[in-house]
């Protein structure tokens, strides 16, 4: 069979792109590697390609000849002409003072949002998307759960909104929960990272917008927490840090763990608010009508300052 000239033109270029993309894929994988791993022995840093990378690039040079070779050596020479240089920032200084800007409040915008739970009642897609703006512009740590609301909004592009900033939100959580309980295996007698780990994973599990299985998995992670450091010192609980595992075991309805808590709240702080209504709480959800009451009247007889909400449940029930 007697091969045409484009025929023979075409086998001699696809020739030549194979072996250049074989000799690009063996530079990377053997030289490339080699002086990577001869730099790290040296303690010095440098940014290489892994052998990954390289069979990537081998695969398109391939598939696409002369294009793909040629795409690839002329993104190296602009790296080496243009990108390569250092930012000069030898004429640019950086106050180390801090200055608060004060910026005055937008009172026209906030007249015109509605919260989201009432725009998604009303269906006013409008009213609902402003206020998801408005949201996720600002701090979305503690506005979660009404982003969470979201996700049922018949709006698709509010839903994808609150999608992308929960999905963002949650992985972070997961991430940092892990590498903190991690550090607290690795530094056992560290107290100060099992402090700020609690009072994370509370902030977060206390909007309660994790599927129920992963709930009750963090939730018992923090009680974990809270109990290495029950061990450790004690004292270095505080109140809020007793009533955020009281609350969160209450919500995942594991009452004898939280009666522990609560115990040990009431022993350590007698004086705090907290160390009855969480009491109060637990024999309601358990049906502990003696020892409800009972708590009831020995708050009554205290000195401790009542908020509004325990005030109207003492009225309610005396």
């Amino acid at each position: 069979m007697t091969l045409t000239r484009e025929e023979i033109i075409f086998l001699i270029v696809f020739a030549v792109n194979l072996v250049i993309s074989v000799l690009y894929l063996a530079y990377g994988i053997f030289l490339s590697a080699s002086v990577r791993a001869r730099k790290r022995k040296g303690e010095d840093e440098v940014l290489r390609d892994n052998r990954r990378t390289y069979l990537i690039r081998f695969l398109v040079m391939v598939m696409c000849p002369v294009i793909g070779p040629l795409f690839f050596l002329t993104a190296q020479i602009l790296y080496l002409t243009v990108f390569r240089f250092g930012v000069n920032l030898d004429d640019v200084t950086f106050s180390k003072d801090r200055v608060d800007t004060q910026v005055k409040a937008d009172e026209e915008q906030e007249r015109n949002i509605i919260p989201v739970e009432e725009a998604l009642i009303i269906n006013d897609k409008k009213s609902l998307r402003t206020a998801m703006m408005s949201i996720i512009r600002g701090e979305t740590e503690g506005s979660l759960a009404s982003i969470a609301m979201a996700l049922d909004s018949d709006d698709s592009e509010t839903a994808h909104y609150a999608a992308s900033v929960l999905s963002d939100k949650l992985n972070g959580f997961r991430m940092n929960v892990r590498k903190l309980y991690s550090q607290i295996h690795e530094e056992p007698e560290q107290t100060g990272i099992e402090e700020q780990l609690i009072d994370y994973m509370n902030e977060f599990l206390g909007q309660q917008i994790f599927t129920q299985l992963e709930q009750n998995g963090f939730v018992r992670m923090m009680a974990e927490v809270a109990e290495n450091l029950y061990e450790k010192d004690a004292s270095r609980l505080n109140a809020g840090h007793y009533e955020g595992v009281c609350l969160r075991l209450l919500e995942i309805a594991d009452f004898e763990e939280a009666e522990k808590w609560c115990t040990r709240l009431a022993e350590q702080y007698p004086q705090e608010l907290s160390a009855y209504t969480c009491r109060l709480k637990l024999y309601f959800m358990t049906r502990n009508r003696t020892a409800f009451f009972q708590t009831l009247d020995n708050l009554k007889k205290t000195e401790v300052v009542i908020d509004n909400e325990t005030l109207e449940m003492i009225r309610i029930f005396s």
